[in-house]
């Protein structure tokens, strides 16, 4: 599913227009990617986590020529479901 798809299905199960839904789900995301910038965990109940972890800078290799390369630190997005996702997902 895709953003589209998406904006259609929750259109459709709240029965709003399509231009609305998009709007709705846009702030949602903005909300939340301002939210991890700012270094904050977002928690949605039943749905799952979204955090930002450090990534410690390491060395990696070129698969083409097998040359050692610094890969360096960074923030990276992560999301951790939660039990009743998984669980919902696994029936």
């Amino acid at each position: 599913m895709n953003k589209t798809e998406l904006i259609a299905a929750a259109a459709q199960s709240a029965g709003l227009t399509k231009k609305d839904t998009e709007r709705v789900i846009n702030a949602a995301l903005d909300a939340i990617t301002a939210s991890l910038v700012a270094g904050d965990k977002v928690q949605l109940s039943g749905f799952g986590t979204f955090e930002v972890k450090a990534r410690e800078a390491r060395i990696g290799r070129n698969p083409h020529t097998k040359e050692a390369i610094e890969i360096p630190a960074t923030n990276v997005p992560v999301f951790k479901a939660s039990k009743a996702l998984k669980d919902t997902v696994a029936k």
